[in-house]
């Protein structure tokens, strides 16, 4: 197994690099210009866009150069204007264009607001679909089944844009009650901290429940028809060992791949989430670089996102063969 990882650690190398070259390129054909924006937001805010040309404000950032000098600057390989190479390569994720900070310092600021969000919307999730994945199972065409399997459906079809538009405007109107919209740090205010992440939180974690839910019933189903529970029936043991000890373990093998595909999106948040209840997540850092043309941050985001993805694609490849010894990599 060990030199099945090393293999597999060494092929993400090249996919990577292809991943790197599409989204460079991808984000340029973003319609929209970023120096005009900037000669724009310059002119309302003190006047000075008029004195500045764009030309000028492109060859400052380095965006007059040839596009495959500006990738080469990127990645790294391709030296900066004061000759030194300060890229990906180095560790280095590039600067913002607009506020002229690194991309990674402000991952870095970001991440643990959608890692706490990530966090209570996986327990969240698996807290719902659990006993009602499993419970549909073991009590298959009964009126809690239905009721189980029409949850799941609803979860999977309501938007989740619309669900947390429609908690924030209803109990306002009716309730008199909004969610705190304003970001409470955790160190300043633990407690207002928990409450505030509580609700996106629980809407991010209904939305996989749904998913989840349905999985495990279904493989619990396709697990308890197996010739080993029978015999495990057979020799007289009870219903939550026959459960617990025979059919969950396997019955969780394929649930493993979509978590292990849905947990860089929980950790990353989701962007409209974000958006709607005001947290400075990954996220929203997203939605703000998007609206900006802000290309080394939408860039940087997208290689980390997509590192993580080809990370969990591996662990959840090693996690089968400790769940199941029949699963062998050479």
């Amino acid at each position: 197994m060990f030199a099945y990882a090393i293999r597999r650690l060494f092929l993400i190398v090249p996919t990577l690099f292809l991943i790197t070259i599409l989204v460079f390129l991808l984000v340029r054909f973003v319609p929209g210009d970023v120096i005009d924006l900037m000669l724009a937001q310059m002119s309302e805010e003190s006047g000075m866009g008029s004195e500045l040309t764009a030309d000028y404000l492109r060859q400052a950032m380095g965006l007059d150069q040839p596009i495959h000098i500006q990738y080469g600057r990127w990645m790294g390989v391709w030296p900066q204007e004061a000759g030194e190479f300060h890229g990906i390569f180095q560790g280095y994720l590039g600067t913002s264009l607009w506020k002229n900070q690194s991309v990674g310092a402000q991952l870095v600021e970001r991440l643990p607001v959608s890692i706490e969000l990530g966090l209570i919307a996986m327990i969240t999730g698996w807290l719902l679909a659990l006993p009602i994945g499993i419970y549909s199972a073991l009590r298959q065409d009964t009126a809690l089944d239905y009721i189980g399997r029409s949850f799941t459906i609803i979860m999977l079809s309501v938007p989740g844009f619309w669900l947390a538009t429609m908690v924030i405007v209803y109990p306002s109107i009716y309730l008199n009650w909004t969610p705190p919209l304003e970001y409470m740090p955790f160190v300043k205010n633990p407690w207002g901290n928990l409450l505030q992440f509580l609700l996106p939180g629980f809407l991010m974690g209904m939305q996989q429940s749904g998913t989840l839910a349905r999985m495990i019933r279904t493989m619990i189903l396709e697990v308890m028809r197996q010739d080993y529970i029978r015999t495990a029936w057979s020799k007289g043991l009870t219903e939550r060992v026959v459960v617990t000890r025979h059919a969950l373990k396997n019955a969780f093998m394929p649930v493993i791949t979509i978590f292990g595909m849905s947990l860089p999106r929980l950790i990353a948040g989701t962007v409209i989430i974000e958006q709607i209840f005001c947290l400075p997540g990954v996220g929203r850092l997203t939605f703000e670089a998007l609206t900006q043309r802000d290309y080394p941050i939408i860039s940087g985001i997208n290689v980390v996102m997509a590192t993580t993805v080809l990370l969990m694609n591996l662990i959840v490849d090693l996690t089968y063969a400790w769940m199941d010894p029949r699963v062998q990599y050479r």
